[in-house]
């Protein structure tokens, strides 16, 4: 049978060279980097020209980057240390986050008597800018949480906006960067963000292992404990070759970044088009105007009983995609982003997330319609 896969927003397909890179680290550098003989010293530097080479693509320093097991981690790193090291008394975020993001703040805000705001959503996944800065206004010690782009619907957030704003009122500033770092351009010099995050596996990576970025200046304390690496603020030897693999990943995404990138919007196109063409009166679930390239997100024509059946149909004739974020999966409950977002009709109709790569074609959306039609 032949596959095909559209769920690229959970994750992506290893670039053979990230595969090779991989290899040859595991079998030329396996020393523990924290050992002082020779071939410590060389792994060793192999994580080091990773930092600096994921620093040169993202318009940063080196020592800007620490490497964590993946965005879960960072963020909930970042979240806290917001709340212990930078005593900050208020977070405002949205209900459309990452629950690596919405949980964590959910449970830090209980644990230590944070008020959390939630701002307001629109129709389209569109933050309410006028309200967060209504609410920075009362100059109240605050991290500002919010994603670049919505792992769902793919409603992109103005990041020079929010982050001029959170400057202006003295506000910290962390995003949700996972589903746009390797897939769009970041000058983290220029960029007023203090914190971001990112996962290899979202970028042509490996899976266990992403970085933070924290800005230069910016002291936050480790989560846990137990060794010097990462200067002492993310104990626990290093994957090595997990590390090499996302730098290699990281300078293939953005050396092809311009050609990739026409290419998956192409794509994008070309599936609302077919989709319109085989159901009519189908629903683009996000931003039409503001939306990131390579996600859809669609609410299809189809009666209420075939939204929980839809997803396993697809998945039997070897279509892969989702309803929504993969870290819900297993969950009946419609998603929480669309809740927000969608009238409760649309809710229990069938929405679809198709996310896109390089490595799809017009062929997959093709198969994709035509099994739509069947069920």
């Amino acid at each position: 049978m032949n596959t095909v896969y559209l769920d690229n927003a959970a994750t992506t397909q290893l670039r053979p060279e990230v595969v090779a890179e991989i290899a040859k680290v595991l079998s030329e550098d396996f020393g523990n980097p924290s050992s002082t003989h020779s071939f410590g010293r060389h792994a060793k530097g192999v994580i080091e020209t990773a930092r600096k080479s994921i620093a040169s693509n993202l318009g940063c320093l080196a020592q800007e980057i620490v490497f964590t097991s993946g965005a879960t981690e960072a963020n909930n790193w970042i979240i806290k240390s917001a709340i212990s090291d930078f005593k900050v008394e208020r977070i405002i975020t949205t209900k459309i986050e990452h629950h690596a993001v919405l949980e964590t703040v959910e449970h830090l805000g209980r644990e230590f008597s944070i008020d959390v705001q939630f701002l307001n959503i629109a129709n389209n996944g569109e933050v309410d800018l006028s309200q967060l800065e209504a609410l920075l206004a009362e100059n109240v010690p605050t991290l500002v949480t919010l994603m670049h782009v919505n792992n769902e619907v793919g409603t992109v957030l103005d990041l020079v906006k929010v982050g001029n704003l959170c400057r202006q009122y003295n506000a910290y500033f962390h995003s949700d960067t996972v589903q746009s770092i390797g897939k769009a351009e970041f000058d983290l010099k220029q960029l007023p963000i203090d914190f971001a995050v990112a996962s290899a596996h979202k970028f042509h990576g490996p899976k266990g292992i992403g970085f933070a970025y924290i800005r230069k200046g910016l002291i936050v304390n480790p989560m846990m404990f137990g060794g010097e690496q990462e200067k002492g603020i993310r104990p626990g030897t290093e994957g090595v070759h997990n590390i090499a693999g996302m730098a290699k990943a990281l300078e293939l995404s953005y050396s092809n970044l311009s050609d990739e990138r026409s290419y998956i919007a192409g794509l994008k196109a070309y599936a609302v088009t077919s989709l319109t063409k085989a159901f009519g009166e189908i629903k683009v679930n996000g931003s039409a105007e503001n939306g990131f390239y390579n996600i859809l997100n669609v609410c299809l024509p189809m009666e209420e009983q075939k939204a929980l059946m839809i997803l396993f149909n697809l998945d039997m004739r070897g279509i892969a995609l989702s309803r929504g974020s993969a870290c819900q999966s297993g969950s009946a409950k419609p998603s929480h982003v669309l809740a927000e977002m969608l009238a409760d009709e649309d809710i229990r109709k069938p929405s679809l997330r198709i996310s896109f790569s390089h490595y799809n074609s017009k062929a997959d959306i093709d198969v994709l319609i035509e099994a739509l039609k069947t069920i």
